[in-house]
């Protein structure tokens, strides 16, 4: 039964039982999007953590590229996943592997808590998170193009990937997933991408030691 099929009978209407369900539906849809984008802030402020703490890492003389590194990273992340990203990893129908639908945004639904613009938003932010974790590795190691064609690549076509098979609905390993088997016979519940987000990054140790900029930036950027 409908929402509005419930209420007809007691309003004797069914054009009010429609009208009050429409409004308990939008509302539902405007919390749930107000939530999402909130979150999306808070996970984009790890972007501004990710600088600090690598300038606070770094010799003096490497403060302003790495700063400039995490904006690139952002900036060039969400053209990247713009395009590509999100349609890789949540473009649907899709096989179990990867997304295929949704390029550009190219008719994602407007009305969806799932896949609507909040959540390419929110999707978004992790994806240039996932890249910025790497950026302390890459400081002092690579040229600037590098890392900029490293955060193209990352969030266009690797992190999508790996989202997709957690994340999605078609994903071998999705718990979640309809058709087919699950893997293990019940797939692999990741809540706060501790798989899908950390499990594709390492890190090693620098040829010498060097003298860092200041301890004070790095405390502040994981607090």
């Amino acid at each position: 039964m409908s929402c509005s099929a419930d209420l007809a009978p007691h309003l004797g209407n069914v054009s009010a039982a429609e009208y009050i369900c429409n409004k308990f539906t939008d509302s539902d849809l405007a919390i749930n999007n107000t939530y999402l984008l909130f979150s999306a802030y808070f996970v984009f402020m790890m972007q501004c953590g990710f600088a600090m703490l690598c300038a606070g890492a770094v010799r003096k003389k490497n403060t302003n590229n790495i700063m400039l590194v995490n904006v690139m990273d952002a900036v060039a992340g969400a053209i990247s996943y713009y395009l590509f990203g999100f349609a890789f990893a949540f473009g649907q129908p899709s096989n179990k592997f990867i997304g295929k639908h949704f390029f550009a945004l190219k008719d994602i639904p407007s009305e969806s808590t799932y896949l609507d613009y909040s959540n390419f938003l929110y999707q978004w932010a992790f994806a240039i998170a996932a890249a910025g974790i790497s950026s302390g590795s890459l400081a002092e190691r690579t040229r600037f193009s590098a890392c900029l064609i490293y955060s193209i690549f990352f969030t266009g076509f690797v992190y999508p990937v790996l989202s997709h098979w957690y994340w999605s609905p078609y994903g071998w390993a999705n718990p979640y997933r309809a058709p087919g088997a699950l893997l293990f016979s019940s797939g692999v519940i990741d809540f706060a991408g501790s798989g899908v987000f950390s499990t594709r990054s390492e890190f090693g140790p620098t040829r010498s030691e060097q003298e860092i900029l200041t301890a004070q930036m790095s405390h502040l950027g994981p607090t």
